[in-house]
């Protein structure tokens, strides 16, 4: 449904159901859906909820980066939300980072395994771990730069309006 339009005609979904996590921390924050007009489809406010995913994940990368002192180079990515090649896709847009799906998209749940493994002795070191893991697809960043700053403006402006409606 998503894919079936070309925008979400201005419209953003901020899913801040019990308040905005990080970056924010307000748990007074309220979700919103902003940019409502009488042509508004169900599948622009479809690829606004998935947009919105990407948005928060760029929020926090955004974070991570300042936070760390280090530029993301990837994203590997896992759990249902990965199986949207139109989110991917756009998490890659709107990042301007490559984005890496494992052919294992419950990578999370392994990973907890995997660690297990590690503090038994089961496998040596990480390097070992390394032979499992296999990309299934790699999402490229085709969006320019200028359409990627006005979107995600868009965003912060829907992000602040959330932040201040209560």
């Amino acid at each position: 449904m998503a894919q079936s339009v070309t925008d979400t005609g201005g419209v953003y979904f901020v899913p801040a159901f019990v308040g905005l996590g990080a970056p924010h921390w307000d748990s007074n924050a309220r979700g919103m859906l902003t940019g409502l007009t009488a042509a508004t489809s169900n599948a622009q406010i479809a690829r606004a909820a998935l947009e919105g995913i990407a948005y928060q994940t760029r929020e926090l990368v955004e974070a991570m980066e300042a936070d760390s002192g280090e530029e993301l180079k990837e994203l590997r990515v896992d759990g249902g939300a990965a199986a949207s090649d139109f989110l991917m896709q756009f998490q890659a847009d709107i990042l301007g980072k490559r984005i890496v799906r494992p052919a294992d998209a419950e990578t999370t749940a392994l990973g907890a395994a995997y660690l297990a493994g590690l503090a038994t002795g089961f496998f040596k070191d990480l390097a070992e771990l390394e032979q499992f893991w296999r990309a299934d697809k790699v999402y490229e960043p085709r969006m320019n730069a200028s359409q990627r700053a006005d979107l995600y403006a868009g965003w912060k402006k829907a992000v602040a309006r959330c932040r201040h409606s209560g």
